[in-house]
């Protein structure tokens, strides 16, 4: 009798399995660090390049945690406060990024909406760690299982973009 095993390649130190918070906090990690790469670009080319990839990583990002995280930890803290408004940040960010996408990346208002939807992003996260992080570490969650979720799912969509 054979078995098969699924073919797969080695995983590098970052495809390591990552819990759903650590996850959630290298995308803020990455994201942040687009916007600071984008506060220093000089031609409207560069800025076009780093804008996609953070609209990506956001538009992932967002649906990954309302896909996954946002109900898990809706139903775990029987939460009617930090999910909800976190889902009306989500709106807001979106309404950002379709907006950015419509225009060329040369002019006040383009960097104007980027620099909008930087301070939108950074205020999210601030309270996604200072204060749903916390919180969520203290349910009985799966952190880990939580992440491997989250981290197939972004892999997926992301597969799907390209």
């Amino acid at each position: 009798m054979t078995t098969t095993t699924k073919t797969t390649t080695k995983p590098k130190a970052s495809e390591t399995p990552k819990d759903a918070i650590a996850l959630l906090r290298a995308d803020h990690g990455a994201v942040s660090a687009l916007f600071e790469e984008y506060e220093t670009a000089k031609s409207s080319k560069q800025k076009k390049a780093l804008v996609a990839e953070i609209c990506i990583e956001l538009s992932v990002h967002t649906q990954i945690e309302e896909e996954i995280f946002y109900p898990a930890i809706k139903a775990a803290l029987k939460d009617k406060l930090l999910v909800p408004e976190a889902t009306v940040e989500h709106a807001d960010v979106k309404d950002l990024i379709a907006q950015i996408e419509g225009i060329e990346p040369d002019g006040e208002m383009y960097d104007a909406k980027v620099q909008v939807l930087s301070e939108y992003v950074k205020h999210h996260v601030k309270e996604e760690q200072n204060e749903m992080f916390p919180k969520a570490k203290t349910t009985s969650l799966d952190m880990l299982e939580l992440g491997v979720r989250m981290a197939a799912r972004k892999a997926e969509l992301l597969a799907a973009r390209a």
